[in-house]
């Protein structure tokens, strides 16, 4: 290869088709005869989206109950206001009607309202080597849990941060009122959570024949918690630990202030619930636990049907058809300047 001669040509591109941009290329001529027919196809493909989301969206039910203070709730709202009261528990009901049959898979959700899960210190405030069961984080939580990575006795807490420790734990029994009486209405309460969560994201720590109790011993719950990690599910030995799914859910933060969690989905195997939650009168048995005056929030429960596009929300089908009128309101525009002013712009000089 030969030296490259100094001078103002020695940066100079080669002398290629592909250096020297000679390549062949499609250069479309945009003409009023092929820019208004896109527009308005592309007007007419948005607004049939819109609507057919629309539709799609209108066809699922839902149901929202504040209970914040609402029964006998009030009662407890009142109660959890004073620290002091926060380990007694508080028990109230709420009775609501369903005036239109849900038909299908019906999901619980509780709902939060001003909760801000997506702080980036609060969202910081969690360790997860400790949550996929690494036994050296277990006893040594990370510096970004502080200040709850270790309770008042300077013993490590598991699991640690600000997300465990605020975790929502109020309980519910929903119950349908019959004919012949109240009727409980079962809930799925296990695989709510993602499997990726699930299976490789939070797992507990080996056990090497030990209990879960024994694998835990050295650690403290969770300051605002009234039991250890490893009781969370007393019915399921195998729903406990890291891989609570309730916690799995919490733990997974969430991106506006405003939002709902899956509590649990309903067990269609017997009657009166094969097809769905029938038209009546309900009740909701609430575990009031979770304080949110603090933050001035609410609380509420969701009953909803999905459809392939999830639940009830209506921004997609909004923008498409948004997106469709303000494209059509162009289209139009440009048609009555090609109009006025001619296909070659003969009238431009008026």
């Amino acid at each position: 290869m030969g030296k490259v001669k100094p001078g103002p040509l020695a940066r100079r591109p080669d002398n290629s088709a592909f250096k020297q941009q000679r390549l062949p290329a499609w250069s479309p001529m945009l003409t009023a005869n092929t820019v208004l027919p896109f527009f308005y196809f592309m007007a007419l493909i948005c607004m049939l989206l819109g609507v057919w989301l629309l539709l799609t969206v209108q066809s699922t039910q839902e149901l929202k109950l504040d209970y914040t203070e609402a029964g006998t709730c009030n009662l407890c709202f009142e109660k959890r206001k004073n620290v002091s009261n926060a380990a007694r528990p508080c028990n109230c009901t709420v009775v609501f009607n369903i005036k239109k049959a849900f038909k299908g898979d019906v999901f619980f959700y509780y709902g939060l309202i001003n909760f801000h899960q997506n702080l980036r210190r609060y969202m910081d405030s969690r360790d997860d080597a400790q949550m996929v069961g690494r036994k050296n984080n277990l006893k040594s939580p990370s510096s970004y849990c502080m200040p709850f990575d270790k309770n008042k006795n300077g013993v490590p807490i598991a699991p640690c941060g600000a997300v465990a420790n605020s975790i929502f734990n109020d309980s519910f029994t929903l119950s349908y009122m019959a004919s012949r009486g109240s009727v409980h209405v079962p809930l799925l309460r296990k695989g709510i959570s993602w499997y990726t969560d699930k299976n490789i994201k939070y797992r507990n720590p080996s056990t090497e024949n030990m209990t879960l109790p024994q694998v835990f011993e050295g650690t403290a719950p969770p300051l605002y918690w009234q039991k250890p990690v490893y009781e969370l599910d007393p019915l399921d030995k195998n729903n406990n630990g890291f891989i609570n799914d309730d916690l799995i859910v919490w733990m997974r933060e969430a991106a506006f202030p405003n939002f709902k969690k899956l509590y649990g989905v309903l067990y269609r195997a017997n009657k009166p619930f094969i097809n769905g939650l029938p038209a009546g009168n309900y009740s909701v048995d609430i575990s009031y636990n979770f304080p949110v005056q603090y933050f001035r929030g609410r609380k509420e429960v969701v009953l909803t049907t999905l459809t392939w596009f999830g639940g009830q929300n209506h921004f997609l089908p909004i923008a498409y058809l948004v997106t469709s009128c303000l494209i059509l309101l162009i289209a139009i525009l440009l048609t009555v300047f090609w109009f006025k002013f001619g296909k070659n712009g003969q009238n431009m000089e008026e």
